[in-house]
């Protein structure tokens, strides 16, 4: 996504029009338009203005991708007593379909047994509790999994 795009998918993110962000940049309605169709791009002290009017880091401001953005918004607002109700495998199986299909291919015990000596030892090594432990692992596993590719 090139920066135009990202601060028009910023700007519509918190709701605010073009106009009115022009007035709080006192530059005109247009010169929003250009930066918006990549024509022009702001200097960094209005980059830096943007960033704390949408809300996000000059960084996220740049790199700012707004279904990342969604997903993010959408766990930090979601609390823990609903997410005890989710069935996490089923909903990550529509785009993921070996994790329905797994149980019935893989020796679970076998693996069970191997990550449970994980996690004990992550708890005993690190004084961590068992969703601390489970999370470690569980990212170790991600970072393993993605410097392969």
């Amino acid at each position: 996504m090139s920066l135009g795009q990202n601060l028009f998918q910023a700007r519509r993110r918190v709701g605010l029009s073009q106009e009115t962000v022009s007035e709080k940049l006192g530059v005109s309605r247009q010169t929003i338009s250009k930066w918006e169709t990549d024509e022009t791009i702001p200097d960094i002290y209005q980059a830096k203005k943007l960033s704390q009017i949408y809300n996000l880091s000059l960084d996220e401001l740049i790199e700012f991708d707004i279904d990342l953005k969604n997903i993010e918004d959408a766990i930090n607002r979601t609390n823990d007593e609903v997410v005890s109700k989710i069935n996490w495998t089923n909903a990550w199986s529509k785009k993921y379909p070996i994790l329905a299909t797994y149980p019935q291919r893989v020796d679970i015990l076998k693996y069970s047994s191997m990550i449970r000596d994980m996690l004990n030892s992550l708890k005993r090594e690190y004084n961590l509790n068992d969703l601390d432990s489970m999370l470690v692992l569980k990212d170790i596993l991600y970072h393993e999994w993605k410097d392969k590719k």
